[in-house]
Parts: structure tokens; sequence; C-alpha cells
């Protein structure tokens, strides 16, 4: 599969600036409450289904897959930065990191328990997130979960805007659109959480977080 222009550009843009990211980011992460409230959730859910794997998509340096990890969860990263994979293997030297992209994942139909991609669909553009939610479904397990984190469009007319994210271009989600899609590729939505702006000091924006599960059958 040939990868497209958005997708190479992205992963330039990333490998750049994979030292500093990997020093600033996971603090980001735990600095607040807010940030990963969903994860212990989405852990607990995991957990109900037994031991399954679940990819941590778009991982960066791994520390949400290291997060997932501690709450007893069989996770393992995916990043399409080599740079990034590199240092996630440094930082968390017993987790598995590959590179790969989330819209072409390696894992086999039905295998996983779950995904988790936090805050990484930011980089796909609008007419090629049906695609990359069609995979996710396509990799889980039935009864499998999904969690997505993004930053969130507060119009529910419009399925995305263009921002200039600090890295690379990048487009906030509107949340009813988005469960409106997932539920199209055959995930419902089971829950969500969002952040309203005002916790947003750099730009307020609200941020989502969308729960979802493959069907049974």
């Amino acid at each position: 599969m040939t990868e497209p222009d958005f997708s190479t550009a992205t992963r330039a843009a990333y490998d750049a600036v994979a030292t500093r990211y990997a020093e600033d980011i996971p603090g980001v992460y735990h600095s607040s409450p807010l940030n990963h409230a969903m994860i212990p959730v989405f852990a607990e859910l995991i957990r109900t289904t037994g031991d399954g794997l679940v990819a941590d998509v778009g991982c960066g340096p791994g520390h949400v897959t290291a997060h997932l990890h501690s709450l007893g969860v069989n996770a393992f990263g995916v990043d399409f930065s080599p740079e990034m994979i590199a240092l996630a293997r440094v930082a968390h030297p017993k987790l598995r990191f590959e590179v790969g992209r989330m819209d072409a994942l390696a894992e086999d139909d039905a295998s996983l328990a779950g995904v988790l991609a936090n805050y990484s669909i930011i980089h796909t553009p609008p007419e090629r997130l049906s695609g990359t939610l069609a995979e996710f479904h396509r990799v889980l397990a039935p009864g499998g979960y999904l969690l997505l984190g993004f930053q969130a469009y507060d119009d529910p007319d419009e399925l995305a805007e263009a921002f200039d994210h600090v890295v690379s271009l990048a487009y906030r989600y509107s949340p009813d659109r988005v469960a409106e899609l997932l539920l199209t590729a055959g995930l419902a939505e089971v829950a969500r959480l969002v952040i309203a702006p005002s916790e947003d000091p750099k730009r307020g924006f609200p941020q989502a977080y969308l729960l979802a599960r493959r069907a049974e059958h």
C-alpha cells in the first residue's frame, strides 16, 4: 500500500521533534487527572474480557502504553515515526513497540481486545477518518473496545476543523459526528467525556474522549 503524502509529511515532522516531544509530553499527560481519566476505565473494561492484546496506536514515546501496562493491560505500541519508536523502546525496554500505520495495522482480523488512539487521529484528514475507523473495527475482536481522544470541535454540523498543531497540520473533530462514523464502522458508542474549553489554557479547545465497542456478533 502506497503511503499517502500527509502521512509521510507528518512522520517526518514527528521524527524531527521526537527527542523534545518525549521529554515534554509524558509530563503533560500525567499532570492533570482529566488528561487520562478514561484510561483506567478503558483498562478495567479490557480486563473484564480477559488478557487480550491492546494496541496503543500513535503511541509516540510510549508513556500511555506503559500506563496501560501498569494497569494490568497487555498493551503494545504502534507509531509511524521510527524515532518515536526508538525512544519508546529505550524508555520502556520490557514492552513491545513497532513502526506501523494505524490505517494499515499488521494485526490479524478480530485479534485485539482493544485499540487506544490517544490524540493520534488528529492528523488524519477528515476524508480518511472513516477508513481508519474501519481498520480499528477490523482488528478488534467481537466485544472489543476502542478509545479515541482528540481535540473537539463544538459545531455538530461539521465533522472537523483544521488547526495549526505545534508539530504538523491537525484537525479537531466533532464528537457527535465521530460517533456517527463509529456506528457506521460497526462500533457503538458506550460513553464519552468532554472537557470544557476553559481547561485548555493554550488554545481554549474542548477535549473529547469517545469509548466504543464492537458488537459481539
